[in-house]
Protein backbone atom coordinates (compact mmCIF):
# COMPACT_ATOMS: atom_id res chain seq x y z
CA UNK A 1 0.00 0.00 0.00
CA UNK A 2 1.35 3.40 -0.95
CA UNK A 3 0.59 6.51 1.18
CA UNK A 4 0.46 10.09 -0.10
CA UNK A 5 3.08 12.42 1.35
CA UNK A 6 2.75 15.22 3.85
CA UNK A 7 3.06 17.86 1.13
CA UNK A 8 -0.58 17.47 0.30
CA UNK A 9 0.15 16.22 -3.21
CA UNK A 10 -1.99 13.30 -4.48
CA UNK A 11 0.94 11.14 -5.46
CA UNK A 12 -1.20 8.11 -6.46
CA UNK A 13 -3.16 10.22 -8.91
CA UNK A 14 0.00 11.79 -10.30
CA UNK A 15 1.70 8.40 -10.78
CA UNK A 16 -1.45 6.96 -12.30
CA UNK A 17 -1.63 9.88 -14.71
CA UNK A 18 1.99 9.43 -15.70
CA UNK A 19 1.58 5.67 -16.12
CA UNK A 20 -1.54 6.09 -18.24
CA UNK A 21 0.58 7.73 -20.89
CA UNK A 22 3.35 5.16 -20.52
CA UNK A 23 0.92 2.24 -20.76
CA UNK A 24 -0.48 3.26 -24.16
CA UNK A 25 1.81 0.88 -26.12
CA UNK A 26 1.01 -1.97 -23.67
CA UNK A 27 -2.73 -1.32 -23.93
CA UNK A 28 -2.43 -1.31 -27.71
CA UNK A 29 -0.66 -4.69 -27.69
CA UNK A 30 -3.34 -6.15 -25.42
CA UNK A 31 -5.99 -4.83 -27.80
CA UNK A 32 -4.24 -6.38 -30.79
CA UNK A 33 -3.92 -9.69 -28.99
CA UNK A 34 -7.61 -9.63 -28.03
CA UNK A 35 -8.62 -8.87 -31.61
CA UNK A 36 -6.52 -11.80 -32.80
CA UNK A 37 -8.14 -14.09 -30.22
CA UNK A 38 -11.63 -12.98 -31.31
CA UNK A 39 -10.65 -13.62 -34.93
CA UNK A 40 -9.44 -17.09 -34.00
CA UNK A 41 -12.72 -17.81 -32.18
CA UNK A 42 -14.65 -16.78 -35.31
CA UNK A 43 -12.57 -19.19 -37.36
CA UNK A 44 -13.25 -21.96 -34.88
CA UNK A 45 -17.01 -21.52 -35.31
CA UNK A 46 -16.58 -21.92 -39.06
CA UNK A 47 -14.25 -24.88 -38.53
CA UNK A 48 -16.96 -26.57 -36.45
CA UNK A 49 -19.60 -25.96 -39.13
CA UNK A 50 -17.29 -27.16 -41.91
CA UNK A 51 -16.37 -30.36 -40.05
CA UNK A 52 -20.06 -31.01 -39.40
CA UNK A 53 -20.86 -30.38 -43.08
CA UNK A 54 -18.08 -32.75 -44.16
CA UNK A 55 -19.33 -35.44 -41.77
CA UNK A 56 -22.85 -35.04 -43.11
CA UNK A 57 -21.56 -35.29 -46.69
CA UNK A 58 -19.99 -38.61 -45.72
CA UNK A 59 -23.35 -39.77 -44.35
CA UNK A 60 -25.19 -38.51 -47.43
CA UNK A 61 -22.65 -40.32 -49.59
CA UNK A 62 -23.84 -43.69 -48.34
CA UNK A 63 -26.12 -45.35 -50.84
CA UNK A 64 -28.81 -45.97 -48.24
CA UNK A 65 -29.49 -42.24 -47.77
CA UNK A 66 -30.74 -41.71 -51.34
CA UNK A 67 -32.07 -45.19 -51.95
CA UNK A 68 -35.74 -45.13 -52.96
CA UNK A 69 -36.25 -48.90 -52.94
CA UNK A 70 -37.54 -50.44 -49.72
CA UNK A 71 -37.79 -54.18 -49.03
CA UNK A 72 -40.10 -55.65 -46.42
CA UNK A 73 -40.32 -59.21 -45.11
CA UNK A 74 -43.61 -60.97 -44.38
CA UNK A 75 -44.46 -64.53 -43.44
CA UNK A 76 -41.47 -65.81 -41.47
CA UNK A 77 -40.01 -62.45 -40.37
CA UNK A 78 -37.35 -63.91 -38.06
CA UNK A 79 -35.43 -65.98 -40.61
CA UNK A 80 -34.40 -63.25 -43.09
CA UNK A 81 -33.56 -59.55 -43.20
CA UNK A 82 -33.79 -57.77 -46.59
CA UNK A 83 -32.19 -54.49 -47.72
CA UNK A 84 -32.81 -53.16 -51.23
CA UNK A 85 -30.42 -50.98 -53.23
CA UNK A 86 -31.40 -48.41 -55.84
CA UNK A 87 -31.59 -51.00 -58.65
CA UNK A 88 -33.58 -53.60 -56.71
CA UNK A 89 -36.21 -55.59 -58.59
CA UNK A 90 -39.79 -55.11 -57.37
CA UNK A 91 -40.70 -58.72 -58.14
CA UNK A 92 -41.59 -60.60 -54.90
CA UNK A 93 -39.34 -63.44 -53.75
CA UNK A 94 -39.96 -66.42 -51.52
CA UNK A 95 -36.92 -67.26 -49.39
CA UNK A 96 -36.31 -70.59 -47.64
CA UNK A 97 -33.24 -70.83 -45.39
CA UNK A 98 -32.27 -74.50 -45.53
CA UNK A 99 -29.31 -74.09 -43.18
CA UNK A 100 -27.11 -71.32 -41.79
CA UNK A 101 -23.40 -70.98 -42.43
CA UNK A 102 -21.34 -71.66 -39.32
CA UNK A 103 -17.95 -70.63 -38.00
CA UNK A 104 -15.23 -73.12 -37.31
CA UNK A 105 -14.58 -73.75 -33.62
CA UNK A 106 -12.15 -75.61 -31.41
CA UNK A 107 -13.61 -76.45 -28.01
CA UNK A 108 -12.91 -78.64 -25.01
CA UNK A 109 -14.28 -82.15 -25.39
CA UNK A 110 -14.75 -82.39 -21.62
CA UNK A 111 -14.88 -80.11 -18.60
CA UNK A 112 -11.58 -78.68 -17.43
CA UNK A 113 -11.21 -79.48 -13.73
CA UNK A 114 -8.85 -78.27 -11.04
CA UNK A 115 -9.07 -80.95 -8.39
CA UNK A 116 -11.97 -80.29 -6.03
CA UNK A 117 -12.01 -76.53 -6.75
CA UNK A 118 -14.14 -74.97 -9.47
CA UNK A 119 -12.25 -73.91 -12.58
CA UNK A 120 -12.38 -70.13 -13.12
CA UNK A 121 -10.65 -67.50 -15.24
CA UNK A 122 -8.12 -67.15 -12.41
CA UNK A 123 -7.19 -70.85 -12.46
CA UNK A 124 -3.57 -71.31 -13.60
CA UNK A 125 -2.56 -73.91 -16.17
CA UNK A 126 -0.55 -75.77 -13.55
CA UNK A 127 -3.74 -76.20 -11.47
CA UNK A 128 -5.72 -77.86 -14.28
CA UNK A 129 -6.09 -81.60 -13.80
CA UNK A 130 -3.53 -83.42 -15.95
CA UNK A 131 -1.13 -80.46 -16.12
CA UNK A 132 1.84 -82.46 -14.92
CA UNK A 133 5.16 -80.66 -14.25
CA UNK A 134 5.59 -78.69 -17.48
CA UNK A 135 7.07 -75.19 -17.10
CA UNK A 136 5.32 -73.86 -20.21
CA UNK A 137 2.82 -74.84 -22.89
CA UNK A 138 2.71 -74.33 -26.63
CA UNK A 139 0.39 -74.76 -29.61
CA UNK A 140 -0.19 -73.17 -33.01
CA UNK A 141 -3.51 -71.65 -34.13
CA UNK A 142 -3.63 -70.88 -37.85
CA UNK A 143 0.19 -70.86 -37.91
CA UNK A 144 0.41 -68.37 -35.03
CA UNK A 145 2.43 -69.79 -32.15
CA UNK A 146 0.94 -69.50 -28.67
CA UNK A 147 3.57 -69.80 -25.94
CA UNK A 148 2.41 -69.52 -22.33
CA UNK A 149 3.76 -70.24 -18.87
CA UNK A 150 2.36 -72.86 -16.51
CA UNK A 151 1.74 -70.01 -14.06
CA UNK A 152 -0.48 -68.14 -16.56
CA UNK A 153 -4.18 -68.07 -15.76
CA UNK A 154 -6.90 -69.16 -18.17
CA UNK A 155 -7.71 -65.44 -18.52
CA UNK A 156 -4.10 -64.70 -19.53
CA UNK A 157 -4.20 -67.50 -22.12
CA UNK A 158 -7.37 -65.99 -23.62
CA UNK A 159 -5.71 -62.58 -23.88
CA UNK A 160 -2.62 -64.04 -25.60
CA UNK A 161 -4.70 -65.98 -28.13
CA UNK A 162 -6.98 -63.00 -28.90
CA UNK A 163 -3.99 -60.72 -29.47
CA UNK A 164 -2.02 -63.23 -31.55
CA UNK A 165 -3.49 -62.23 -34.91
CA UNK A 166 -4.69 -65.77 -35.57
CA UNK A 167 -8.15 -64.60 -36.66
CA UNK A 168 -9.92 -66.25 -33.74
CA UNK A 169 -11.63 -65.35 -30.48
CA UNK A 170 -10.96 -67.44 -27.38
CA UNK A 171 -13.32 -67.70 -24.40
CA UNK A 172 -14.03 -69.80 -21.33
CA UNK A 173 -17.49 -70.90 -20.16
CA UNK A 174 -17.40 -71.05 -16.35
CA UNK A 175 -20.70 -72.94 -16.28
CA UNK A 176 -19.63 -75.85 -18.48
CA UNK A 177 -15.94 -75.53 -17.64
CA UNK A 178 -15.01 -75.64 -21.33
CA UNK A 179 -12.49 -73.58 -23.29
CA UNK A 180 -13.32 -72.59 -26.87
CA UNK A 181 -11.63 -70.90 -29.83
CA UNK A 182 -14.01 -69.47 -32.45
CA UNK A 183 -13.08 -68.28 -35.93
CA UNK A 184 -13.87 -64.60 -36.53
CA UNK A 185 -15.06 -65.26 -40.09
CA UNK A 186 -17.57 -67.69 -41.57
CA UNK A 187 -16.78 -70.38 -44.11
CA UNK A 188 -14.27 -73.13 -44.75
CA UNK A 189 -11.59 -70.59 -45.70
CA UNK A 190 -11.56 -69.48 -42.06
CA UNK A 191 -11.45 -72.96 -40.47
CA UNK A 192 -9.54 -73.08 -37.20
CA UNK A 193 -6.31 -75.04 -37.62
CA UNK A 194 -4.82 -76.33 -34.36
CA UNK A 195 -1.29 -77.78 -34.22
CA UNK A 196 -0.09 -79.42 -31.03
CA UNK A 197 2.94 -78.03 -29.23
CA UNK A 198 5.92 -80.40 -29.03
CA UNK A 199 5.77 -82.05 -25.61
CA UNK A 200 9.17 -82.18 -23.89
CA UNK A 201 10.39 -82.54 -20.32
CA UNK A 202 9.72 -78.87 -19.69
CA UNK A 203 7.18 -77.95 -22.40
CA UNK A 204 3.64 -79.29 -22.66
CA UNK A 205 0.98 -79.40 -25.36
CA UNK A 206 -1.53 -76.58 -24.67
CA UNK A 207 -4.16 -77.95 -27.05
CA UNK A 208 -4.02 -81.29 -25.24
CA UNK A 209 -4.24 -79.69 -21.81
CA UNK A 210 -7.29 -77.69 -22.91
CA UNK A 211 -8.75 -80.82 -24.61
CA UNK A 212 -9.40 -78.89 -27.84
CA UNK A 213 -11.17 -80.56 -30.75
CA UNK A 214 -11.87 -78.73 -34.03
CA UNK A 215 -15.25 -78.58 -35.75
CA UNK A 216 -14.99 -77.20 -39.28
CA UNK A 217 -17.31 -74.53 -40.68
CA UNK A 218 -20.15 -75.37 -43.06
CA UNK A 219 -21.68 -73.17 -45.73
CA UNK A 220 -25.25 -72.00 -45.53
CA UNK A 221 -27.86 -72.89 -48.12
CA UNK A 222 -30.83 -70.82 -49.32
CA UNK A 223 -33.60 -71.59 -51.80
CA UNK A 224 -35.24 -68.62 -53.57
CA UNK A 225 -38.40 -68.73 -55.67
CA UNK A 226 -40.19 -66.10 -57.77
CA UNK A 227 -42.94 -65.98 -60.39
CA UNK A 228 -40.45 -66.52 -63.23
CA UNK A 229 -38.87 -69.55 -61.52
CA UNK A 230 -41.48 -71.09 -59.20
CA UNK A 231 -39.46 -74.26 -58.57
CA UNK A 232 -36.74 -72.15 -57.04
CA UNK A 233 -32.95 -72.04 -57.20
CA UNK A 234 -30.60 -73.01 -54.39
CA UNK A 235 -27.65 -70.81 -53.46
CA UNK A 236 -24.73 -71.47 -51.12
CA UNK A 237 -23.49 -68.77 -48.76
CA UNK A 238 -20.37 -68.83 -46.61
CA UNK A 239 -21.31 -65.81 -44.47
CA UNK A 240 -25.13 -65.93 -44.29
CA UNK A 241 -25.56 -63.04 -46.74
CA UNK A 242 -26.61 -63.11 -50.37
CA UNK A 243 -27.22 -60.40 -52.98
CA UNK A 244 -30.06 -61.31 -55.35
CA UNK A 245 -31.78 -58.98 -57.82
CA UNK A 246 -30.44 -55.87 -56.09
CA UNK A 247 -31.51 -57.04 -52.62
CA UNK A 248 -29.13 -57.98 -49.84
CA UNK A 249 -30.50 -60.92 -47.88
CA UNK A 250 -29.15 -61.67 -44.42
CA UNK A 251 -30.01 -65.10 -43.10
CA UNK A 252 -30.77 -65.08 -39.37
CA UNK A 253 -32.02 -68.60 -38.72
CA UNK A 254 -33.08 -71.74 -40.57
CA UNK A 255 -36.64 -71.65 -41.83
CA UNK A 256 -37.54 -75.00 -40.24
CA UNK A 257 -41.26 -75.44 -39.63
CA UNK A 258 -41.95 -71.71 -39.40
CA UNK A 259 -42.56 -71.35 -43.13
CA UNK A 260 -40.80 -69.32 -45.80
CA UNK A 261 -40.10 -65.58 -45.87
CA UNK A 262 -41.72 -63.38 -48.52
CA UNK A 263 -39.68 -60.37 -49.65
CA UNK A 264 -41.57 -57.51 -51.31
CA UNK A 265 -39.87 -54.41 -52.71
CA UNK A 266 -41.43 -51.09 -53.65
CA UNK A 267 -40.34 -47.57 -54.43
CA UNK A 268 -40.59 -44.97 -51.66
CA UNK A 269 -38.79 -41.67 -52.40
CA UNK A 270 -39.54 -40.15 -48.96
CA UNK A 271 -36.22 -40.95 -47.29
CA UNK A 272 -34.18 -39.97 -50.33
CA UNK A 273 -36.14 -36.71 -50.68
CA UNK A 274 -35.54 -35.89 -47.01
CA UNK A 275 -31.81 -36.58 -47.42
CA UNK A 276 -31.47 -34.27 -50.42
CA UNK A 277 -33.45 -31.54 -48.64
CA UNK A 278 -31.24 -31.90 -45.55
CA UNK A 279 -28.13 -31.54 -47.73
CA UNK A 280 -29.50 -28.44 -49.46
CA UNK A 281 -30.40 -26.83 -46.13
CA UNK A 282 -26.92 -27.49 -44.69
CA UNK A 283 -25.24 -26.19 -47.84
CA UNK A 284 -27.36 -23.04 -47.87
CA UNK A 285 -26.74 -22.39 -44.16
CA UNK A 286 -22.98 -22.66 -44.69
CA UNK A 287 -22.95 -20.44 -47.77
CA UNK A 288 -25.16 -17.88 -46.01
CA UNK A 289 -22.94 -17.74 -42.93
CA UNK A 290 -19.77 -17.35 -45.02
CA UNK A 291 -21.32 -14.56 -47.08
CA UNK A 292 -22.62 -12.79 -43.96
CA UNK A 293 -19.27 -12.90 -42.15
CA UNK A 294 -17.11 -11.94 -45.13
CA UNK A 295 -19.27 -8.87 -45.88
CA UNK A 296 -19.90 -7.80 -42.27
CA UNK A 297 -19.25 -4.13 -41.44
CA UNK A 298 -15.92 -3.34 -39.72
CA UNK A 299 -15.89 -0.62 -37.04
CA UNK A 300 -12.22 0.29 -36.67
CA UNK A 301 -12.90 2.94 -34.02
CA UNK A 302 -14.29 0.28 -31.69
CA UNK A 303 -11.20 -1.39 -30.25
CA UNK A 304 -11.21 -3.95 -27.40
CA UNK A 305 -11.82 -2.36 -24.01
CA UNK A 306 -9.20 -2.36 -21.29
CA UNK A 307 -10.05 -3.44 -17.74
CA UNK A 308 -9.89 0.20 -16.65
CA UNK A 309 -12.34 1.23 -19.34
CA UNK A 310 -14.76 -1.54 -18.40
CA UNK A 311 -14.84 -0.35 -14.79
CA UNK A 312 -16.47 2.88 -15.94
CA UNK A 313 -19.16 1.18 -18.11
CA UNK A 314 -22.36 -0.77 -17.57
CA UNK A 315 -22.61 -4.42 -18.70
CA UNK A 316 -25.03 -3.49 -21.49
CA UNK A 317 -22.63 -0.77 -22.70
CA UNK A 318 -19.71 -3.21 -22.67
CA UNK A 319 -21.71 -5.72 -24.73
CA UNK A 320 -22.78 -3.11 -27.29
CA UNK A 321 -19.21 -1.89 -27.61
CA UNK A 322 -17.72 -5.38 -27.98
CA UNK A 323 -20.35 -6.37 -30.55
CA UNK A 324 -19.07 -3.50 -32.65
CA UNK A 325 -15.44 -4.40 -31.92
CA UNK A 326 -15.98 -8.03 -32.98
CA UNK A 327 -17.86 -7.11 -36.16
CA UNK A 328 -16.14 -7.56 -39.50
CA UNK A 329 -13.06 -9.40 -38.22
CA UNK A 330 -13.40 -11.86 -41.13
CA UNK A 331 -14.50 -9.30 -43.71
CA UNK A 332 -13.06 -10.31 -47.09
CA UNK A 333 -11.21 -13.25 -45.50
CA UNK A 334 -9.38 -15.15 -48.23
CA UNK A 335 -9.89 -18.62 -46.72
CA UNK A 336 -13.65 -18.25 -46.43
CA UNK A 337 -14.22 -16.40 -49.70
CA UNK A 338 -12.22 -19.09 -51.50
CA UNK A 339 -14.22 -21.79 -49.73
CA UNK A 340 -17.52 -20.26 -50.89
CA UNK A 341 -16.19 -19.75 -54.42
CA UNK A 342 -14.88 -23.32 -54.69
CA UNK A 343 -18.13 -24.82 -53.40
CA UNK A 344 -20.15 -22.74 -55.86
CA UNK A 345 -17.86 -23.82 -58.72
CA UNK A 346 -18.31 -27.46 -57.72
CA UNK A 347 -22.09 -27.11 -57.66
CA UNK A 348 -22.10 -25.26 -61.00
CA UNK A 349 -20.18 -28.16 -62.58
CA UNK A 350 -23.18 -30.38 -61.71
CA UNK A 351 -25.85 -27.79 -62.44
CA UNK A 352 -27.01 -29.35 -65.70
CA UNK A 353 -27.71 -32.69 -64.03
CA UNK A 354 -29.08 -31.05 -60.88
CA UNK A 355 -31.56 -28.87 -62.76
CA UNK A 356 -32.85 -31.93 -64.60
CA UNK A 357 -33.97 -33.40 -61.26
CA UNK A 358 -35.38 -30.15 -59.82
CA UNK A 359 -32.39 -28.49 -58.08
CA UNK A 360 -31.27 -25.05 -59.23
CA UNK A 361 -29.33 -22.05 -57.89
CA UNK A 362 -31.07 -18.87 -56.80
CA UNK A 363 -30.58 -15.34 -58.07
CA UNK A 364 -27.12 -13.73 -58.18
CA UNK A 365 -27.64 -11.75 -54.96
CA UNK A 366 -28.43 -15.01 -53.15
CA UNK A 367 -24.77 -16.04 -53.58
CA UNK A 368 -25.25 -19.51 -55.00
CA UNK A 369 -27.88 -20.89 -52.65
CA UNK A 370 -29.69 -23.98 -53.90
CA UNK A 371 -33.43 -24.30 -54.47
CA UNK A 372 -35.53 -27.45 -54.79
CA UNK A 373 -38.59 -28.13 -56.92
CA UNK A 374 -39.87 -30.91 -54.66
CA UNK A 375 -42.37 -32.34 -57.12
CA UNK A 376 -39.78 -32.56 -59.88
CA UNK A 377 -37.22 -34.13 -57.55
CA UNK A 378 -39.76 -36.58 -56.14
CA UNK A 379 -40.74 -37.61 -59.66
CA UNK A 380 -37.07 -38.14 -60.62
CA UNK A 381 -36.52 -40.27 -57.51
CA UNK A 382 -39.56 -42.37 -58.36
CA UNK A 383 -38.93 -42.84 -62.09
CA UNK A 384 -35.13 -42.97 -62.30
CA UNK A 385 -33.58 -43.23 -58.82
CA UNK A 386 -30.23 -44.39 -60.22
CA UNK A 387 -29.83 -41.11 -62.11
CA UNK A 388 -30.26 -39.11 -58.91
CA UNK A 389 -27.96 -41.48 -57.07
CA UNK A 390 -25.24 -41.01 -59.69
CA UNK A 391 -25.40 -37.20 -59.42
CA UNK A 392 -24.85 -37.15 -55.69
CA UNK A 393 -22.89 -40.34 -55.01
CA UNK A 394 -21.10 -41.00 -58.29
CA UNK A 395 -21.42 -43.75 -60.86
CA UNK A 396 -20.00 -47.23 -60.38
CA UNK A 397 -19.87 -47.49 -64.18
CA UNK A 398 -17.56 -44.45 -64.35
CA UNK A 399 -15.14 -44.31 -61.39
CA UNK A 400 -13.89 -40.89 -62.55
CA UNK A 401 -17.24 -39.39 -61.53
CA UNK A 402 -17.12 -39.29 -57.74
CA UNK A 403 -20.41 -37.45 -57.29
CA UNK A 404 -21.33 -34.05 -55.84
CA UNK A 405 -20.99 -35.16 -52.21
CA UNK A 406 -17.44 -36.46 -52.68
CA UNK A 407 -16.33 -33.42 -54.70
CA UNK A 408 -17.73 -30.98 -52.13
CA UNK A 409 -16.10 -32.98 -49.35
CA UNK A 410 -12.76 -32.62 -51.11
CA UNK A 411 -13.20 -28.84 -51.31
CA UNK A 412 -14.18 -28.60 -47.64
CA UNK A 413 -11.21 -30.74 -46.65
CA UNK A 414 -8.89 -28.29 -48.41
CA UNK A 415 -10.44 -25.38 -46.50
CA UNK A 416 -10.01 -27.23 -43.21
CA UNK A 417 -6.32 -27.80 -44.04
CA UNK A 418 -5.91 -24.04 -44.44
CA UNK A 419 -7.63 -23.39 -41.11
CA UNK A 420 -5.47 -25.92 -39.29
CA UNK A 421 -2.37 -24.18 -40.66
CA UNK A 422 -3.55 -20.64 -39.88
CA UNK A 423 -5.64 -21.09 -36.74
CA UNK A 424 -4.65 -24.40 -35.14
CA UNK A 425 -8.13 -25.94 -35.26
CA UNK A 426 -8.93 -29.64 -35.78
CA UNK A 427 -10.13 -31.21 -39.04
CA UNK A 428 -12.13 -33.77 -37.12
CA UNK A 429 -13.62 -31.98 -34.10
CA UNK A 430 -16.84 -29.95 -34.12
CA UNK A 431 -16.27 -28.57 -30.60
CA UNK A 432 -16.07 -24.78 -30.27
CA UNK A 433 -14.34 -24.86 -26.88
CA UNK A 434 -11.35 -27.09 -27.60
CA UNK A 435 -7.69 -26.15 -27.25
CA UNK A 436 -6.01 -24.59 -30.28
CA UNK A 437 -2.77 -26.04 -31.58
CA UNK A 438 -0.01 -23.55 -30.79
CA UNK A 439 1.98 -24.38 -33.92
CA UNK A 440 -0.17 -22.32 -36.26
CA UNK A 441 0.21 -18.88 -37.74
CA UNK A 442 -2.16 -17.21 -35.27
CA UNK A 443 -0.90 -19.40 -32.43
CA UNK A 444 2.65 -18.15 -33.01
CA UNK A 445 1.43 -14.56 -33.23
CA UNK A 446 -0.40 -14.84 -29.90
CA UNK A 447 2.64 -16.47 -28.31
CA UNK A 448 4.74 -13.53 -29.54
CA UNK A 449 2.22 -11.05 -28.10
CA UNK A 450 2.33 -12.88 -24.76
CA UNK A 451 6.11 -12.62 -24.68
CA UNK A 452 6.15 -8.92 -25.57
CA UNK A 453 3.30 -8.09 -23.20
CA UNK A 454 5.04 -9.90 -20.35
CA UNK A 455 8.30 -8.06 -21.02
CA UNK A 456 6.61 -4.68 -21.26
CA UNK A 457 4.54 -5.33 -18.10
CA UNK A 458 7.80 -5.89 -16.18
CA UNK A 459 9.12 -2.58 -17.53
CA UNK A 460 5.91 -0.77 -16.63
CA UNK A 461 5.99 -2.11 -13.08
CA UNK A 462 9.62 -1.02 -12.73
CA UNK A 463 8.77 2.41 -14.09
CA UNK A 464 5.86 2.79 -11.68
CA UNK A 465 8.10 1.83 -8.76
CA UNK A 466 10.68 4.38 -9.92
CA UNK A 467 8.07 7.15 -10.07
CA UNK A 468 6.98 6.39 -6.52
CA UNK A 469 10.62 6.43 -5.34
CA UNK A 470 11.18 9.76 -7.05
CA UNK A 471 8.11 11.28 -5.43
CA UNK A 472 9.14 9.81 -2.07
CA UNK A 473 12.57 11.41 -2.42
CA UNK A 474 10.93 14.71 -3.31
CA UNK A 475 8.65 14.38 -0.28
CA UNK A 476 11.65 13.75 1.94
CA UNK A 477 13.50 16.79 0.57
CA UNK A 478 10.47 19.02 0.98
CA UNK A 479 10.00 17.76 4.54
CA UNK A 480 13.62 18.66 5.38
CA UNK A 481 13.24 22.09 3.82
CA UNK A 482 10.05 22.65 5.80
CA UNK A 483 11.83 21.64 9.02
CA UNK A 484 14.76 23.96 8.27
CA UNK A 485 12.38 26.81 7.48
CA UNK A 486 10.52 26.30 10.75
CA UNK A 487 13.78 26.20 12.71
CA UNK A 488 15.02 29.40 11.06
CA UNK A 489 11.73 31.17 11.74
CA UNK A 490 11.82 30.13 15.41
CA UNK A 491 15.42 31.32 15.84
CA UNK A 492 14.61 34.73 14.35
CA UNK A 493 11.55 35.07 16.54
Amino acid sequence: MRINGFSGMDIDSMVKSLMTVQRVPLDKMNQQKQTLQWTRDNYREFNSQLVNFKNKLSDFGKQSTTNTQVSTVSGNTTAVKAEANASASVEPMEVIVNKLATKSTASSTAELTAGTAATTLKTTLSQITGAGSSDNYKMKINNKEIDVSSSDTIEAVIIKINSSGAGVTASFDQISGKFSVLAKEYGAAANVNIESGAATATSGDLSGLLKLSVTNAVDGQVTIKNAAYPSGRTFDTSDNTLNVNGIKLTMLQATGTSGSSIVNTQSDPTKALDSVKAFVNLYNELVDKINTKTTEARYKNFTPLSDEQKKEMKESEIKQWEDKAKSGLLKGDSILTSAASNMRSTVVSYLGDLSSVGITTGLYHENGKLKIDEEKLKNALSTDPQKVLNIFQGSSADPSKKGLFADLSKQVNGTLDQMVSKVGTSKFDTAVTGVFKQESMIGRQIKDYDKRISSMTVRMNAMETRYYKQFSAMEEAMSKMQAQSSSLTNSLG
